[in-house]
């Protein structure tokens, strides 16, 4: 469970201190991966990166893309999973991994999100590009502009299977806030990920996926290997009520893949912990108000505040109201007029929109007047 700390311990806290925005700690850990991140899933706050935003080569995690443009049609109705697509001659003859689909055969969404999502098949690959989009040049130009869609800044795709070309890339980063949405989008479709083989054509092949046979609680996502590329993960992970999200590239080998991405997120788990410090619609402090039929305005999150940090830095977090104050008359209930910032060690954390928790009409001006008056007799706060 996440720990609830009560509004009236954060509002003892408060200040009305303007703040630096300050990068967020790194975390001290040595890995072998040349790229690297690690995220909470509940609070989307990286709890640990190694060159993350690099574009890298990816091999088969960037098929991740390939089975989102897949799961959306799916998602939105366009397409059923009873629905069928042809082989090309192309899907059938592409080498590297396969799921061993027939040149002329028409085959099954369901069939095909499991040829690509578990047996990591290149042909499958190109069969849902085809289908989708006509060609698979036209479909990774598709999977680009989604890209971008999603906030994917460092991702350009050539290709639906990763197979190496000196265009596609993605960084650790855009793979892991892929991966993410994956989870979020689809919650009936993830489990998927976890499943260890499937058989097609009477071909069965295991998930390539090493930690779903490790005791670390991974449920996904998907694996990756080129000469260019390494050997690469994309995983998530499940202790109690954490998910964690983490991408490992540039490894030498498939044991070494699986040992570095077994000891990372055993260290992030054992390290890391979310608190909720706040739900949208908590009041949390009151701010002035400057020529208002109210003096003061009660002020809540905007939204929830979730927030990880290493638990040895939880006895120094501190949390700050930021606003410009007295805030002019009239105030719109719901109206963003500051910040909540989380800090540890002078370190931005995390931070949550404060809204107006009220309307506060303005003053007639005959009540401006004496105010005003009021303003220069007595001083401010009168």
């Amino acid at each position: 469970m996440f720990p609830r700390f009560l509004p009236q311990l954060l509002s003892a806290l408060l200040t009305c201190t303007m703040l630096a925005a300050l990068p967020v700690q790194a975390a001290e850990f040595e890995t072998k991966a040349k790229h690297a991140i690690v995220i909470d899933f509940q609070s989307d706050q990286p709890l640990f990166e190694k060159d993350a935003d690099l574009p890298i080569p990816t091999a088969s995690m960037s098929k991740l893309m390939t089975v989102y443009m897949l799961l959306e049609r799916v998602k939105s109705g366009e397409l059923k999973l009873d629905d069928t697509l042809p082989v090309s001659k192309k899907a059938w003859q592409k080498g590297g991994s396969k799921m061993f689909v027939e040149v002329g055969k028409q085959i099954r969404v369901e069939d095909l999100l499991r040829g690509i999502i578990i047996q990591s098949g290149n042909d499958a690959s190109i069969v849902v590009a085809e289908g989708l989009a006509g060609s698979e040049e036209a479909f990774a130009e598709q999977m680009t502009r989604k890209a971008r869609e999603l906030g994917l800044e460092n991702t350009t795709l050539k290709n639906a299977t990763g197979w190496p070309d000196p265009e596609h890339r993605m960084s650790v980063r855009d793979l892991a806030k892929l991966a993410t949405l994956i989870i979020r989008n689809f919650p009936d479709f993830y489990p998927i990920y976890s499943e260890k083989s499937f058989t097609f054509s009477d071909i069965t092949q295991r998930n390539r996926n090493p930690l779903l046979y490790r005791n670390v609680g991974a449920d996904g996502l998907k694996t990756g290997h080129t000469e260019a590329a390494g050997y690469g993960l994309a995983a998530s992970a499940v202790r109690g009520d954490t998910r964690l999200v983490m991408v490992v590239a540039g490894l030498e080998s498939s044991r070494e893949r699986g040992d570095e991405a077994e000891r990372l997120l055993k260290w992030a788990f054992r390290t890391f912990e979310t608190y909720r410090l706040g739900s949208a619609g908590d009041t949390i402090t009151e701010a002035e108000v400057w020529l208002g039929q109210s003096t003061k305005v009660p002020l809540m999150l905007g939204n929830d505040l979730l927030v990880s940090m290493a638990r040895a830095d939880r006895p120094r977090m501190k949390v700050e109201a930021v606003y410009d104050g007295p805030i002019p008359a009239p105030v719109v209930k719901g109206t963003q007029v500051g910040r909540l910032v989380v800090t540890s060690d002078g370190a931005r954390i995390a931070t949550a929109p404060l809204l107006a928790a009220a309307d506060v009409e303005a003053l007639g001006p005959f009540g401006r007047i004496g105010a005003a008056l009021a303003h220069v007799i007595w001083g401010p706060g009168s």
